[in-house]
């Protein structure tokens, strides 16, 4: 296990319990399975204290239930105590493939019933634990996060009820703009980034691929994911270009803006691979408008990165792209829910973040600052320089 020694030199907070809601099932067993393998790990004696009354365990897994009333209604139940337990509950709000009835209509769960189901959790914890913490990988309503006209802000509004309900720190992943954190100045925040996973599965998957200033690129597609790309293409020592999006301000297409072109500011990439890096894929039409110029721009191969594949619209057009050659890889992480289908496609590559969950799991339980656990352009320089001594 990485950085035992540190874990093995500090204490428990409190004993460790997590709670993966059926949304997040797979994802927290795949944790649950790394913590309980770290814990075996551990060299030091078990000492006597109550903090390491459970410390190793078979299981962390709190039996639980979001059980539904025929009108659509539902309770948050637990069926073991967690009082006085470190509580982590894992949340995926983009898992639409889990279905309630309602009057005997099926109805695909929405961000917002996820989103009341960890309430239901948290209610059902009546305060008993010694702290709360959520993991909640897609940050709920991350994107409506600031106001521009007369609009909601859900996202800001969404952290400060959890911080009214007993929630201490709440751990997401690529935050849209992580600047709602400013909503609870006062509370735990922590947004982690998986760059150091998508080059272990970019290196795995191409393992021809150099990595120079002659040879890669780093691209953003627009923007707002600029500060991705400048710390990506600094790590990794290239230079990195960026699309701006031009948007037909005048008129209004399921909630934005429609976009009228994208243009390229950046050197030459003829000859040259390339990895677009972004914090989403929603319907993926504006990333794979930017693969396509940048293949038009004779590119050598376009990689694309992101932290959550949503594909709202389905495979349709990636298989398309994939096809004619203009897309090569689609990396994403497995922090929400990918349907069956993903495995099948030649060009889908899954960055496993279930042992980095863990670690940051493991680390927040033993109360220990994340910073000095996990460095990931510590990390990322040591992959860098394996990989070049191949």
């Amino acid at each position: 296990m990485p950085n035992i020694n540190l874990l093995e030199q500090s204490l428990p907070k409190a004993p460790l319990k997590i709670i993966a809601l059926e949304s997040c099932k797979e994802l927290g067993q795949k944790v649950n399975d790394y913590i309980v393998d770290f814990r075996k790990q551990a060299s030091f004696n078990i000492s006597d204290s109550a903090l390491f009354a459970s410390y190793q365990s078979d299981n962390y897994l709190v039996k639980h239930a979001c059980p539904r009333f025929g009108s659509g209604e539902a309770k948050g139940m637990l069926y073991e105590t967690i009082r006085g337990k470190d509580l982590f509950i894992m949340v995926d709000v983009c898992n639409y493939s889990l279905t309630y009835s309602v009057n005997g209509y099926k109805n695909h769960m929405s961000p917002d019933d996820h989103y009341q189901d960890l309430k239901r959790i948290i209610s059902a914890a009546t305060g008993k634990a010694n702290r709360i913490s959520v993991i909640m990988p897609f940050l709920y309503e991350s994107r409506q996060h600031k106001r521009t006209k007369r609009e909601s802000l859900d996202c800001a509004l969404a952290l400060e009820e959890l911080v009214h309900m007993g929630v201490s720190n709440i751990i997401t992943f690529d935050a849209h703009d992580p600047r709602v954190q400013n909503a609870i100045p006062l509370d735990g925040f922590d947004n982690f980034n998986p760059p150091y996973q998508f080059m272990k599965a970019l290196f795995r998957e191409v393992p021809d691929i150099t990595v120079d200033k002659d040879h890669l690129m780093i691209i953003s597609p627009d923007e707002g994911a600029m500060h991705r790309a400048v710390y990506f293409s600094n790590v990794l020592g290239v230079d990195m270009g960026m699309f701006y999006k031009r948007r037909d301000y005048s008129t209004v297409v399921n909630g934005k803006n429609p976009i009228v072109s994208h243009e390229f500011l950046g050197d030459d990439v003829s000859g040259k691979d390339v990895i677009i890096i972004d914090d989403m894929i929603a319907s993926g039409e504006s990333m794979l408008d930017v693969a396509k110029k940048l293949k038009d721009r004779n590119a050598r191969r376009v990689f694309v990165c992101t932290t959550f594949g949503l594909f709202t619209e389905g495979f349709d057009k990636f298989d398309e792209y994939y096809a004619n050659g203009w897309i090569d890889k689609v990396i994403t992480t497995n922090l929400t829910y990918l349907p069956p289908i993903v495995k099948e496609k030649p060009y889908f590559v899954i960055a496993d973040m279930s042992k980095f969950l863990a670690l940051i799991i493991d680390s927040i339980n033993h109360d220990l600052t994340i910073g000095k656990v996990m460095n990931p352009t510590d990390k990322i320089h040591a992959l860098l320089d394996k990989y070049n001594k191949r």
